[in-house]
């Protein structure tokens, strides 16, 4: 007997954001449960999205680089893999999957809900994830691929129009370790905020000099963009 879902229902959300017809509900229902709800309630650990984003994880690379292979035929595979690990970051992940407020599906234990849990990137990711091996299984494959190049296109274009903006800690580090062997280092100046907004500042310095200021909700993003700023003073990554 089909399930029938109720007008609005998380699962009915998901069928309209993906374009894609549910089957095994809790299939799905488990996309969305973070450890810590297992835990919290006594479940087993294979009750929450973990193996399902493991296998999710590699569709997703499947897809993506078929999709890029379709759409630069010209790029070697060098190219090509920088941009799609640029593309199934956690960060690009995460920012789709809010897009969507999907975070508001996401069943998480109430004290993690209250510490903000579902609005944390890596936790995004990583259910994004989940739920592409939940249609994997389903055998959507065709369709996901379908979902995933409306949705990843745009980054897709833009990490190659602005590569040095994504990619710039990398590249950075290849010009310090070119000169002299040396590493940038990145210190935190400033951290300000409540838990679930917090802002960073960071500085990023090579040999002494401070090279590059930059801010962000995270470190990782506050350490992106001072590694950029020192690039473009570098004149790193021209033709990229």
């Amino acid at each position: 007997m089909s399930t029938i879902l109720c007008y609005n229902s998380p699962m009915q959300r998901l069928e309209k954001i993906y374009g894609i017809k549910l089957g095994d509900i809790e299939l799905f229902k488990r996309a969305l449960t973070h450890p810590s709800y297992t835990q919290e309630n006594g479940l087993e650990a294979t009750e929450s999205y973990e193996r399902l984003e493991f296998l999710g994880d590699s569709v997703l690379k499947l897809l993506t680089s078929d999709i890029l292979f379709e759409m630069y035929p010209e790029f070697p595979e060098g190219k090509l893999s920088k941009i799609r690990s640029i593309v199934v970051s956690d960060m690009t992940l995460a920012k789709i999957f809010k897009s969507f407020n999907l975070q508001e599906l996401l069943i998480v234990s109430k004290h993690d809900k209250k510490q903000g849990l579902t609005r944390n990137d890596t936790v995004c990711a990583c259910a994004f994830e989940a739920l592409l091996g939940a249609f994997y299984l389903e055998g959507r494959l065709k369709q996901l691929r379908k979902f995933l190049k409306k949705v990843l296109k745009p980054y897709i274009e833009d990490v190659n129009e602005h590569y040095i903006n994504f990619n710039a800690k990398a590249l950075l580090q290849e010009y310090t370790q070119g000169i002299n062997k040396k590493l940038p280092v990145y210190t935190i100046l400033e951290e300000s905020g409540p838990a679930h907004k917090k802002s960073f500042t960071v500085q990023v310095s090579f040999n002494d000099e401070v090279c590059g200021i930059g801010t962000g909700s995270t470190k990782k993003e506050a350490e992106q963009n001072a590694a950029t700023e020192a690039c473009k003073k570098f004149n790193v990554g021209e033709g990229q």
